[in-house]
């Protein structure tokens, strides 16, 4: 039965969705003032017929219909319940009904929320979201429909990966579309404001809210994504460059320096082009990150599907969006009217163009390194790698003139600002950075030249944004945000530092030294767990003044075969001591890989200060916002 409600429901919102194309196209060239109440009615219905289609997939799933082959292919009955929901998108299928709801709330929303919005501006906004949306449901039900059937009816599923089944990656892809979907919507009101030629400090104001929503679930969405394969892939670090991790990274990237030229939008009432720009390039960013992950074209563990078909369709949908983001920028660039005076070399503005950048930048090499493997193997057949080299390489050079452009760039005034006389805090913070960079860099063997300056001006960044807080006129949330990424950018080069490891194959009762630590394999427990069979290990870890207990783990699961190794990581406020272990074919000897990883609890808490700077930042700023009744 909910196969049947989920998939009807789908192409009720499909028709409504070719029926708000067409009447939004039709008033937007009309004279009505006013928006048709039919707008809100039948969005209602498309957001309710979507909503029911998502919800009939989470019911099959909790219920193990094996007659829906999404769920014969992603579960099993052995599957605890909390992993048979959030199996509902841990699948290509489901996901994309996971993204197709977001972006039909989303548009509700932005109904609800622009009542003050000129009629036509919001008409436009609606046609261009619908196209999208209509795109997706189309792509759902031809190609990656979640309610096809299965007959005969399977008595047991194939079970979801289980390396999906963790409380971090059940809660990752839900918050990651929220900021995902959220471009839909800067997307199409941009594309809307060139048209009906709007663009200014009115409308940054009101598209602002929506550019730090995004920001703020697409920044935490990446954090959780990043903690999960931190301690369930045993990769041991925040960050590997890998290939779907860059997806998320590039529109962040893009949506950062958007969210700052929208501010100089607001206040200056200038980078109007600019500002359209960014909006266009953040959404392509998302949606080619889509076509990279469904495709299968990717190499990663994060793909969810191999399907060319798949890949095929939503590249021509994107080649079709932006094309068409093209052709309107163009032939409506010149309702775009720069009335703002002279931006000069030392102000607020100039800084935040020098940091859009630096950004672009910092987003060009990271696509180049991702996509470049695709061209090659395309163009003759090889297959290569880009790794960490690549980017560290190419990004840390330039992350010098960034770190010193972030440290007085906020403190500057908007349109002109002076020289001042010396400043002695200035020096005074200087100095301290460099006896502080002094004492750390004693106290490692790095040979990096570009060690001394990066630690000595991201300290340097560390101290100003702490002083801001006490003198600096900037809102609370720029303080928070700007302070969480300079403790973010120390704490990583710090990790890197200092960061150690050893890798060795042990047996019980084998010892190993390692930075003045002994490392003992005491035992190693079978026990059958739920749907797995767990391996796990208890180490001892002794130094000179004390002792811990380490308890990796290794589960074999049955449905499907699959075999994982779970890190057990000893977490302070300075330092975390991981460990993951692995079987090999010899018998009783183990691979054991112990890592000394550096201030890695204050990289996760310094992305939540981003995050939280954002969030505070979109809440006071909606509620400062809101209409009021006349």
């Amino acid at each position: 039965m909910s196969n049947y409600l989920g998939n009807y429901s789908l192409y009720i919102a499909l028709i409504a969705s070719v029926y708000l194309i067409f009447k939004s196209y039709l008033d937007a060239n009309s004279e009505n003032k006013y928006l048709d109440k039919n707008f809100i009615l039948i969005t209602s219905i498309q957001t309710i017929m979507i909503t029911v289609s998502f919800f009939s997939l989470v019911a099959a799933f909790v219920i193990s219909d094996f007659s829906n082959e999404t769920v014969f292919n992603n579960s099993h009955t052995l599957k605890p319940l909390f992993y048979k929901v959030s199996g509902t998108w841990g699948n290509h299928e489901g996901s994309l009904l996971l993204w197709l709801l977001v972006l039909s709330i989303f548009l509700f929303i932005f109904l609800l929320n622009s009542r003050s919005q000129d009629t036509k501006y919001k008409l436009l906004t609606i046609l261009f979201q619908q196209i999208i949306i209509s795109g997706f449901l189309v792509f759902i039900l031809l190609t990656s429909n979640p309610f096809k059937m299965l007959y005969p009816i399977p008595s047991e599923g194939l079970g979801l990966n289980p390396i999906l089944q963790d409380p971090a990656l059940a809660i990752h892809p839900p918050i990651l579309y929220l900021g995902y979907v959220g471009t839909s919507i800067i997307f199409s009101a941009s594309l809307a404001s060139m048209i009906s030629g709007n663009i200014g400090d009115k409308w940054a104001r009101h598209i602002k809210k929506w550019v730090l929503v995004s920001w703020v679930f697409l920044t935490i969405g990446i954090l959780l994504g990043s903690i999960w394969a931190y301690y369930e892939l045993g990769w041991g670090g925040f960050w590997f460059w890998d290939p779907v991790e860059n997806v998320s990274l590039m529109p962040w990237f893009c949506l950062t320096a958007l969210l700052h030229t929208v501010i100089v939008l607001q206040k200056r009432n200038s980078f109007k082009e600019w500002t359209i720009i960014l909006s266009i390039t953040t959404f392509s960013l998302s949606m080619s990150g889509t076509f990279l992950v469904r495709s299968g074209i990717l190499n990663s563990i994060h793909t969810f599907a191999n399907d060319p078909s798949r890949g095929l369709y939503i590249l021509s949908f994107l080649f079709i969006l932006i094309l068409m983001s093209i052709l309107i920028f163009f032939f409506n660039q010149n309702k775009i009217s720069n009335t703002a005076k002279e931006n000069f070399i030392l102000s607020k503005e100039t800084a935040i163009l020098v940091n859009n950048w630096f950004m672009m930048f910092f987003l060009s090499v990271v696509l180049v390194g991702t996509i470049y493997p695709i061209f090659l193997e395309v163009l003759n057949g090889s297959k290569i790698s880009v790794g960490p080299p690549f980017y560290h390489n190419l990004l840390i050079p330039f992350l010098i003139p960034f770190l010193i452009f972030m440290s007085f760039g906020p403190s500057l005034k908007w349109i002109k600002d002076k020289l001042k006389k010396f400043n002695y805090n200035i020096l005074i913070i200087f100095l301290v950075s460099l006896l502080i960079s002094y004492v750390i860099l004693t106290k490692t063997e790095n040979s990096f030249l570009l060690s001394i300056p990066l630690i000595v001006l991201s300290i340097y960044l560390l101290l100003v944004t702490i002083k801001d807080f006490f003198v600096s006129k900037s809102s609370i949330s720029q303080k928070i945000s700007h302070f969480g990424f300079s403790l973010l950018i120390t704490s990583i080069l710090l990790n890197g530092l200092f960061s150690n490891e050893f890798n060795s194959n042990m047996k019980v009762g084998d010892e190993r030294i390692f930075n003045e630590k002994v490392v003992k394999l005491k035992e190693v427990n079978v026990t059958d767990v739920d749907n797995y069979k767990s391996l796990k290990a208890s180490f001892e870890v002794t130094n000179k003044n004390s002792s811990f207990a380490l308890y990796p783990e290794v589960r074999i699961y049955q449905q499907p075969l699959t075999i994982t190794s779970e890190a057990d990581i000893k977490t302070t406020l300075f330092s975390d001591n991981f460990l993951v272990f692995n079987i090999l074919k010899d018998d009783g000897y183990y691979n054991v890989r112990y890592q000394y990883k550096p201030l890695m609890i204050w990289i996760w808490i310094s992305t939540i200060f981003i995050g939280f700077g954002g969030l505070l930042s979109a809440v006071s700023y909606t509620h400062l916002t809101l209409p009021t009744k006349a």
